[in-house]
């Protein structure tokens, strides 16, 4: 007899190392298994998970244990307890929006004529991002310069949309408004998310509506890559905070995170030897770079913090300017990097 939640967990097993990489960003491979510390995710080589094999029976690939605790389980448990999703039902529309498959219609509900891409997946965010025009002489262009920011028209991770479709919580129908999109990219440049901004009329600022940014697709461990990384990498929490150390110093290649969930689980790129990691002045923001240093320092990336002087580097920038953030960021980076201060 047929059963979807097995179909899920044997779908899920035959891409089990893309699943981990997902929601398990702390580990690595080795050999054929997943290795991790536990299933918080944190550094260490507790718990592993079976990369090969067949998809089902004794031994199977997907299947995890903690060798510390004496757990073990399959893939959709990793996703229950990485998600925090209590109720099975949407644990699993959490694993079809993974896997890119629709939702089921409800009983009654008229079906339609063509199966339409779901939501959340990255194939509608790439999708959005295709049908969006760069940001240069723009309402998005108009917004970043609002907030001294200067260079996203140059940027191919920005675009614009003139019509991105926004409801908030409890509407039955949306409205189409301008946006910022940000493309949230993989370590392959493929897009798996968009980040969305929507925006004043007039550019001015967001628009007046009670959820003014949202993201969609697949995140963890993504990023918003901004400007290309080199041996260096600066990773952020807000684009338009990452776009204000540009602005500062345009030597500087930056990614944002877009959340300080999203900052600790950022997939670090190879070949990168030193990380500095912006962070918001706030507790979440120095967890998440607490987190991030600690997978950084296992990687053998050394680590510096660089901190603002108010409550993010934009307001930084608004408020002192960006040869005042420049001075700023002079102290806190290192000496094998200051020759970027004059790029």
């Amino acid at each position: 007899m047929y059963s979807e939640t097995e179909d899920l967990i044997r779908a899920l097993a035959e891409d089990a190392e893309s699943v981990c990489r997902a929601y398990l960003p702390a580990g690595r491979r080795e050999g054929s298994y997943w290795i991790v510390g536990d299933l918080q995710n944190n550094p260490g080589r507790s718990l592993f998970v079976r990369l090969t094999g067949p998809t089902s029976g004794p031994g199977a690939r997907g299947k995890w244990q903690d060798a510390a605790v004496g757990l073990h389980g399959d893939l959709l448990d990793i996703i229950r307890e990485r998600t925090g999703i209590s109720r099975f039902p949407d644990l699993l529309a959490e694993a079809r929006a993974y896997l890119g498959r629709p939702q089921p219609v409800l009983p009654g509900a008229p079906v339609p004529k063509k199966a339409k891409i779901p939501g959340g997946t990255p194939a509608a965010a790439a999708r959005l991002f295709a049908a969006s025009v760069p940001v240069a002489v723009t309402l998005a262009d108009t917004y970043l310069r609002s907030r001294g920011l200067t260079q996203g028209g140059m940027m191919s991770a920005l675009r614009f949309h003139p019509k991105c479709w926004h409801r908030d919580e409890g509407q039955t129908r949306g409205i189409p408004r301008p946006a910022l999109l940000a493309a949230v990219t993989d370590g392959a440049g493929a897009v798996q998310g968009v980040h969305r901004t929507w925006l004043a009329p007039d550019g001015q600022g967001k628009a007046a509506v009670e959820t003014q940014r949202r993201a969609m697709g697949h995140l963890l461990g993504n990023a918003v890559r901004l400007t290309p990384h080199d041996d260096i990498l600066v990773v952020g929490e807000g684009i338009e905070t990452m776009l204000s150390l540009v602005e500062a110093v345009p030597g500087l290649p930056v990614w944002a995170a877009l959340s300080s969930g999203h900052l600790g689980a950022v997939q670090l790129p190879e070949g990168v030897q030193r990380l500095y990691i912006a962070i918001d002045r706030d507790p979440a923001g120095q967890r998440a770079a607490e987190r991030l240093s600690a997978r950084a320092f296992d990687a053998g990336i050394s680590v510096r913090v660089l901190e603002p002087r108010l409550g993010d580097f934009n307001d930084d920038l608004r408020a002192n300017g960006k040869e005042a953030l420049r001075q700023h960021l002079a102290g806190q980076i290192g000496p094998e990097d200051r020759h970027r201060l004059s790029g």
